[in-house]
């Protein structure tokens, strides 16, 4: 990744920085919009401070970005730069201004700043706001931030954009773009308050810092730039087989088929590239008892599914992308040196073995290491005829009977022939595969997109959902994309008098009533869009059980399990999207963020229990009478339509029913 941020084009001596007495200093080289409530109505703003790092004494902020490139005889390596420039106005000073109106506002001083690729190769770029948490935390307002959604901003023109309607919670991406060697592009800002702010803004403060992500990626082998662009915590690890990546946060994020992924290694000879999942998309038992091979287990089967249910069948075009016939190293072993290749396992997708998890820290400790995602996963290498390794919140790698259901992070390798097409590897800003990186999606049917990709639904902080399969045929089955809230807090449910999901049962009655119509969670439009009525699969899974038993009678899928129908359901266990897709231990230790809660599935255990997936990541059983969080899930009509958007966190689908 090249980071850029606005800064001043000369750097002031240390005598000047000490003696010169002008509104410059103040700044500090930074600028800054910091909010206060002066008066009845007058505001003393300094909104969005917009500031540069020294970490060159060249006279102009750049970034280099390499690429290899292959001739038949030869390796040249192509260097480009981009350089930012400022317009007279440096700073955005909103100093003693009120609250306005749009029309003032986009009428109000504008604020330049222009790009340009002063190097030899085309090079993409994304702009961002984002939160500046060093001069939060030198200013000591950690705990007084402003509300983003008082924040309006303007590029280029009259669309009015409010801050804290942007996904990510301190990196909002306003623009993106190519350069052309030798092109340039301006941008024009302009800032203010939104008109109507309440007093509840007295005395708050952000800090935001504008930030431009490039590199020159594309067309460019995954296993050339992942490699090469690893950022400040990241390194690699050659084991003479394979390059592994080793960090705390490297700069190896994947967005593949609606998932977020890592890439773990390069193979040193075939040149594939083996990926990993972020988060956990499902939790299921890894076998039943006393059967720790991974070659027939439950979690082989859930991983290679080609079915409308399955991992691998809700992959995009995985025959383009994926090695089919890669091999897994499934050999048990006490030790975490590099196994013989006494099992091997040929699949399309599997899961990450206990060596090449402890490799991925190589340097550092598990708990800092980058595939330690702060949730519990199985890995795949059996600890013994009982027991299997799996990785615990903390990073640390523990055993269990198999019979245990924790997450699956599914493992695929890429082939050498898939290349990139744009992004920087960062998590908000993730490489993107060539097939893989459609544009232009407006009039689309949502029912053509694929498993874990975002869409804009809801309202408040519920406005966000995430497809889970085609279950049904030309229907689109989404859930949220995480448990529903209430005022920031996860709120709670009871499952109903016994273990039997229906519309109206406690759980059911509440997806089916208030949910749908008390305009809280849904708009009456958006609940226009889901289909009345829906199968939901109320089998039992029990220790060790296969997950398929959830939907069918039987392993072979040729009968369904009891079922009943409801406008309004929830995810049964094994299912899709039904993992945690946030972390649940703080890195570098065990104590909760506070950021996952533990929610219902529709899944029995028994006669008493329920299943439900906890915080950690892992799947267990409660009575049906003990309140947990909800995931609402729900089938979206046929005629669905994406309006815009890229179904990526950062750029959600937004959909609308069509004729």
């Amino acid at each position: 990744m090249a980071e850029f941020h606005w800064r001043k084009k000369r750097l002031l001596s240390k005598d000047e920085n000490k003696n010169k007495k002008t509104k410059k200093e103040k700044d500090n080289s930074f600028r800054e919009i910091a909010l206060t409530k002066m008066a009845k109505r007058q505001l003393l703003v300094t909104l969005l401070s917009i500031f540069g790092v020294t970490f060159v004494a060249f006279g102009s902020a750049f970034a280099v970005f390499t690429t290899t490139v292959r001739s038949e005889d030869y390796n040249t390596i192509a260097v480009g730069t981009l350089n930012i420039t400022f317009g007279t106005e440096s700073t955005i000073d909103l100093n003693g201004q009120y609250p306005v109106t749009d029309a003032v506002g986009l009428a109000s001083t504008a604020y330049t700043f222009t790009i340009k690729n002063t190097g030899t190769l085309a090079a993409d770029y994304t702009v961002h706001i984002q939160d500046d948490t060093d001069m939060i935390s030198q200013d000591g307002c950690s705990g007084s931030q402003l509300d983003k959604n008082y924040i309006k901003y303007s590029l280029d023109g009259s669309t009015v954009n409010i801050l804290g309607n942007m996904a990510n919670n301190n990196n909002y991406q306003i623009s993106s773009g190519t350069l052309a060697a030798g092109d340039s592009r301006t941008y024009t800002i302009r800032v203010w308050i939104a008109d109507g702010a309440p007093n509840s803004i007295l005395n708050k403060h952000y800090h935001g810092k504008i930030v431009v992500n490039a590199v020159n990626t594309q067309g460019d082998p995954v296993s050339e730039v992942i490699t090469t662009n690893l950022g400040d915590n990241g390194s690699t690890y050659d084991d003479g087989t394979d390059t592994f990546i080793t960090g705390e946060d490297p700069n190896n994020y994947i967005w593949y088929s609606g998932k977020l992924w890592r890439a773990v290694s390069v193979n040193k000879s075939d040149k594939t590239t083996k990926l990993v999942t972020q988060w956990n998309i499902s939790a299921i038992s890894y076998n039943s008892s006393g059967n720790t091979a991974f070659d027939g287990s439950h979690m082989e089967m859930w991983l290679n599914d080609t079915s409308v249910d399955g991992f691998l069948g809700n992959l995009r075009d995985y025959e383009e992308f994926i090695v089919t016939d890669a091999k897994w190293n499934a050999t048990q072993t006490t030790s975490s040196s590099k196994p013989a290749e006494t099992t091997m396992v040929t699949d399309a997708v599997g899961l990450l073995n206990y060596y090449e998890y402890v490799t991925s820290y190589h340097g550092t400790t598990s708990s800092n290491g980058y595939l330690n995602n702060g949730l519990y996963w199985w890995t795949l290498t059996p600890y013994s005829a009982s027991l299997v390794r799996r990785v615990n919140d903390d990073g640390s790698v523990r055993r269990s009977s198999p019979t245990f259901a924790y997450g699956a992070r599914p493992s695929i390798n890429l082939k050498s022939s898939v290349t990139i097409s744009g992004g920087d590897g960062t998590e908000n800003n993730p490489y993107r595969l060539k097939g893989d990186n459609d544009s232009n999606l407006s009039g689309t049917l949502l029912n053509t997109r694929y498993s874990g990709e975002y869409i804009s639904l809801g309202t408040g902080e519920n406005n966000l959902y995430r497809i889970v399969s085609h279950e049904t045929s030309g229907l689109t089955k989404i859930t949220s994309a995480e448990p529903l809230k209430d005022s920031g807090t996860f709120k709670t449910l009871t499952f109903g008098s016994n273990t039997t999901f229906s519309s109206t049962n406690t759980v059911g009655s509440f997806l089916n009533g208030d949910y749908l119509t008390s305009g809280s969670y849904l708009t009456s439009d958006q609940a226009n869009m889901i289909t009345d009525s829906t199968i939901w699969y109320l089998g039992t899974v029990g220790s060790g059980a296969n997950y398929r038993l959830a939907k069918y009678t039987n392993t072979s899928m040729t009968s369904t399990t009891t079922s009943t129908t409801a406008k309004v359901g929830l995810l049964r266990l094994g299912e899709l999207m039904s993992g945690q897709f946030d972390r649940y231990a703080i890195k570098g230790g065990s104590s909760a963020t506070g950021l996952t809660t533990a929610y219902w599935l529709l899944t029995p255990y028994s006669t008493s229990y329920v299943r439900y997936v906890n915080g950690n990541g892992n799947v267990n059983y409660y009575s049906p009478d003990s309140a947990l969080g909800a995931r609402p899930s729900m089938n979206l009509k046929s005629n669905v339509v994406i309006t815009s958007g890229d179904g990526t966190k950062n750029s959600p689908f937004v959909i609308e029913l069509g004729s």
